[in-house]
């Protein structure tokens, strides 16, 4: 039977730009409900200043009262080695880095151009391989920027190439606008060939045209075996306008369910776990119900 790996991203994707506040509490709560569903992966927070991110400001607090269920990674997003340092005295196992595939969006979203974000991560890459930890590499806007407008494949090729050099262990390819067809990312897939297989990556998609789902079936036809999602499609861009949730996680491990392709998650729990955190972020008890 084929399997898929899944990765959870609710937690630090679907809540880093929420308006209303998430407690602690409720954090650990949610991450606990998610470990219960059984991803292979929970990415828990981010590492980023609490004063770009406030939402996630209690990253190391999260990590130190969540119960950890056995054989699930639990990973968090590191932009620098000052969040480094702070991942670093924390129960990682993995962490995440990122870039992006156009200059206008890495200069809006981490104030650099790629060059200068790619030199940032260098000794956050080698810091982190150094003391045990897998790292992903995230591309964002690998289809197409609000910015710049489509993007060529080629030029999310030569980033996998300068990530993998750096010594990241995963590349994840974001369709950050949600703009993806299938056609576009069957020509992603052709373009990054040359670097690297689609089995090696993992596809993070957005919902935004409602065509995620089919991307990401598409994409296990070229090879992919690794996706994100988050529970109850929670989450967005704030510098790719127009990107309003995720791929919902349930929603992928019901169509795979459904053609006999393994996840080991419960798409059941997965869907009450959304459910209650839109709950406590629309302060609605319907959304329980």
């Amino acid at each position: 039977m084929m399997s898929i790996r899944i990765t959870e991203v609710a937690a630090r994707d679907g809540l880093q730009n929420e308006p209303r506040r998430v407690s602690t509490e409720s954090k650990v709560a949610f991450i606990d409900q998610l470990s219960a569903a059984g991803p292979c992966e929970i990415e828990v927070t981010s590492f980023v200043s609490a004063r770009w991110v406030p939402q996630l400001g209690d990253a190391s607090d999260v990590l130190a009262r969540i119960t950890r269920r056995p054989g699930t990674v639990y990973s968090a997003l590191v932009p620098n080695e000052q969040g480094l340092d702070r991942a670093l005295e924390c129960r990682l196992d993995k962490i995440a880095v990122f870039v992006s595939a156009t200059e206008s969006f890495s200069q809006r979203n981490t104030n650099g151009s790629i060059h200068e974000v790619l030199s940032r991560l260098a000794p956050v890459v080698a810091r982190a391989r150094e003391a045990g930890l897998i790292v992903r590499g995230y591309i964002s806007c690998a289809i197409r920027c609000p910015f710049e407008g489509t993007v060529a494949p080629e030029a999310v090729r030569v980033l996998c190439a300068r990530l993998i050099d750096l010594g990241v262990h995963e590349i994840d390819l974001g369709d950050t606008l949600g703009a993806a067809d299938p056609d576009s990312i069957a020509r992603l897939y052709e373009g990054i060939s040359r670097t690297i297989d689609p089995g090696a990556t993992t596809l993070h998609l957005h919902d935004t045209n409602g065509r995620a789902l089919e991307c990401a079936l598409g994409a296990i036809e070229l090879g992919v075996r690794s996706f994100d999602g988050s529970a109850g499609g929670l989450g967005g861009c704030p510098y790719a306008p127009g990107s309003p949730g995720n791929l919902a996680t349930e929603t992928l491990v019901r169509a795979l369910d459904a053609r006999g392709i393994d996840t080991g998650v419960d798409a059941q729990r997965l869907e009450a776990a959304g459910r209650w955190m839109r709950q406590q972020l629309t302060g609605d008890s319907a959304a329980s119900s």
